[in-house]
């Protein structure tokens, strides 16, 4: 693996850049978004990965612009919400998220779940589409959708609707790999965004991870972002602590050997979030 930095990017389909790590602000209480994406900002950060449904939009769009850089530095995502699906809901939702963010554009819009039956999955995706040709946002994906689901869109791409999936965003790590899905997309060069890489800090104490974490003189959470970084995703931590913020980009200086990233097939499926992956059977 080439030696890289928190700037780092990978190219997208859609021609555009996007950092390599980003700063997940999920459920980060909205008085406080602002202090730490700005924070986070100043230690390096260049992405920041925000939603709809997190209520904070507004909060995370403000840091960028009060960061003191150039808005073309940093890549801010959001997400059309599961309850938006359709193309007029969807319309109106990425409508309101552009004038939350009121940054100029938006780098990345994500469909955030599957949910709604197909007409209304296509339906938001020619939603997402118009707003890109409009200008409004740059690139588009997905997120959280089954290999069934990606098929479905593929093909509505191929038949004329316009686009391309750009981004794949799903809760990867460990204990959840979703290598089929991460194969599905690598292939087509679409980038694997994991959120809750740190497993929301509920596998810190799992015997293969303190060992890795006390032969590398790194914590746990560092080897997970490492772990994701060295499968080629592009890993979403966050946190509301500064030393945090700044520990799970400290990630840059150490590498995990072969036989570490083995350690770590666990051949299991124990996500720790909302799995619409599985759940979302239409």
């Amino acid at each position: 693996m080439a030696p890289i930095s928190l700037q780092s990017t990978y190219k997208l389909v859609s021609g555009y850049e996007i950092p390599v790590v980003g700063f997940g602000v999920y459920q980060t209480p909205s008085d406080v978004t602002e202090k730490v994406t700005r924070k986070a900002i100043e230690l390096g950060y260049r992405h920041v990965d925000s939603a709809k449904v997190y209520g904070n939009e507004k909060e995370s769009a403000a840091a960028i612009r009060g960061s003191g850089l150039d808005r073309s530095k940093i890549f801010y995502t959001s997400k059309v919400p599961s309850k938006c699906m359709g193309y007029e809901k969807a319309k109106k939702a990425i409508e309101e998220s552009i004038a939350a963010a009121n940054l100029g554009y938006i780098d990345l819009m994500l469909i955030h779940a599957p949910y709604g039956g197909k007409e209304d999955r296509l339906g938001t995706w020619r939603a997402l589409v118009e707003a890109q040709k409009a200008g409004h946002v740059r690139s588009l994906g997905v997120s959280n959708f089954a290999i069934q689901h990606l098929e479905e869109l593929e093909e509505y791409i191929k038949s004329g609707a316009g686009g391309q999936i750009t981004v794949g965003q799903y809760e990867i790590h460990p204990w959840c790999p979703r290598e089929d899905i991460a194969e599905w997309l690598q292939k087509r060069n679409i980038v694997v965004e994991a959120y809750s890489p740190l497993v929301q800090a509920t596998r810190m104490k799992e015997p293969v991870l303190q060992n890795l974490a006390k032969k590398h003189g790194k914590t746990e959470a560092q080897v997970l972002v490492r772990w994701s970084l060295q499968k080629g995703y592009v890993p979403l931590p966050k946190s509301v602590t500064e030393s945090r913020i700044l520990e799970n980009s400290q990630v840059f200086d150490f590498a995990l050997s072969d036989e570490d990233m083995a350690s770590l097939k666990l051949n299991t499926y124990e996500p720790v979030c909302w799995d619409p992956v599985r759940d979302c059977k239409i």
